[in-house]
């Protein structure tokens, strides 16, 4: 038989355009090859609101059933909830049929084996990619099998009370909060846990919609953040929280609508564990480091950076036993969530130190943005990314204070730092700069860097 196309295997999923690169065929192939390389008894299966994810969905299933496995089928939910759901329901593996952020016209697929392991490029997904393209799979077409190996559960109720456990229902005050979904699947979940909050909610872009009515729903696009920061400021909101599609991520606005980068959340959020643990460890990622280092220190804990990328955290935070993992793009891990990441439970924490500090958003931040200015996320395209990421290494590495190369090129001043690293996907570098205190150093040498990149 002719090979089928895997151009949608990524390093850490599968995504890619439905149905040129990826459809009922391959989901379905998907299926087999990861029944047969892992060849799981029980595995649990979800998906985002895509309008093309329920048919995915069925097609991954009865693949999974013809490779001999029992499925549990959890319907419409957050990625978060396939982690919490594996390890809940001691199933043997968990498959998100999700594009996150992208596109309405994409969809994919993200995995994981027993306790929530993530499988990668280095851990099994290169493996079942390659059966994808060359096993002999047939279909059963046997309904009776099917329907012998097929469930459907709603674990809604069990997530949302495992939820209940990272809080502490008295320091919780009343507190106006928007939250914007994004026409994602973040709705079903908030509303899930809104029994336990004496929150009122602002509810923004609720309903779950595959149309994204409002645009793609990734809050790091500035354009996608208007609307959360508007109902702040009309509704005069404590804060406002707003998440991604899948819901695995979740971003924040200050009382004033202002959107608070995700680095100072970071740090917000090893405080918050910190103070309940103060010997604990906490991982973050390279791209910018002194902040979380600053506050993990001077509360008696240990920073420990970690290359970035959801496998390489979860197999970091396993082998120190860390206690809460953070990047700068939002996603957040907690140790007593299976080692994963979830875009509820910053919600949860964040806004219940709010309440228990009696203070607002901005007042928490304010310092941190102070004494470590930053100049944000900025990509540039480039013609030969290693050549580039060479030019600047060559001429900053050697007066440096101290370099690393855990991911991409991480070089450090008295008063200054960079970052700089490529992406997995596309020919285009990332740039981090921050300073000690000194936002104008940040401008200067951003502008320097990016000359000496763009040239």
């Amino acid at each position: 038989m002719s090979k089928v196309s895997v151009a949608a295997f990524k390093a850490y999923d599968v995504r890619g355009r439905v149905p040129e690169q990826l459809n009922d065929e391959i989901a379905y192939r998907t299926g087999r090859a990861y029944a047969e390389f892992l060849k799981p008894k029980k595995v649990v299966v979800g998906h985002d609101i895509r309008l093309s994810s329920p048919q995915l969905s069925a097609a991954l299933c009865r693949g999974l059933i013809d490779g001999g496995a029992q499925i549990t089928d959890i319907g419409q939910c957050g990625t978060e909830m396939i982690y919490f759901a594996t390890t809940h329901l001691k199933q043997d593996g968990g498959i998100m049929i999700t594009a996150s952020h992208n596109p309405a016209e994409y969809n994919g697929l993200k995995f994981v084996r027993e306790g929530s392991r993530p499988i990668s490029g280095d851990s099994g997904l290169n493996e079942i990619r390659d059966l994808v393209a060359e096993a002999d799979y047939r279909e059963s077409h046997d309904e009776a099998l099917f329907k012998q190996n097929y469930r459907t559960l709603d674990v809604y109720p069990a997530y949302a009370e495992h939820l209940k456990g990272y809080l502490n229902p008295e320091k919780l005050t009343k507190l106006k909060v928007v939250v914007n979904p994004g026409n994602g699947v973040a709705g079903r979940m908030i509303d899930a846990v809104a029994q336990y909050l004496p929150y009122e909610l602002v509810k923004v872009n609720y309903e779950p919609d595959g149309h994204f009515p409002h645009g793609v729903p990734n809050p790091l696009l500035p354009e996608n953040r208007a609307a959360t920061a508007q109902a702040v400021l009309e509704s005069k909101a404590a804060l406002g929280v707003a998440w991604d599609g899948d819901a695995d991520r979740c971003f924040f606005f200050d009382e004033q609508g202002r959107f608070i980068e995700g680095y100072y959340i970071v740090g917000l959020l090893a405080e918050a564990f910190l103070s309940k643990d103060p010997k604990a460890r906490i991982i973050h990622d390279p791209r910018l480091t002194w902040n979380t280092q600053d506050i993990v220190t001077s509360r008696g804990g240990t920073p420990i950076e970690s290359k970035t990328g959801h496998a390489f955290i979860k197999e970091r935070m396993r082998a120190e036993d860390a206690v809460y993992g953070g990047e700068m793009s939002a996603h957040h891990y907690f140790r007593d969530f299976s080692y994963c990441d979830s875009g509820m439970l910053p919600y949860l924490l964040l806004t219940e130190l709010l309440c228990s500090k009696q203070c607002t958003l901005s007042s928490l931040v304010e310092e941190a943005e102070r004494k470590y200015p930053i100049s944000g996320e900025i990509n540039s395209t480039v013609k030969d990314v290693e050549s580039v990421i060479k030019r600047v290494w060559d001429k900053y590495a050697p007066q440096a204070q101290r370099t690393s190369q855990v991911d991409g090129i991480s070089v450090e001043f008295e008063r200054w730092r960079f970052n700089l690293r490529a992406s997995n996907t596309e020919p285009v570098v990332r740039l981090n700069v921050e300073s000690r205190g000194d936002a104008a150093l940040v401008r200067e040498r951003t502008d320097e860097l990016l000359a000496l990149i763009r040239a």
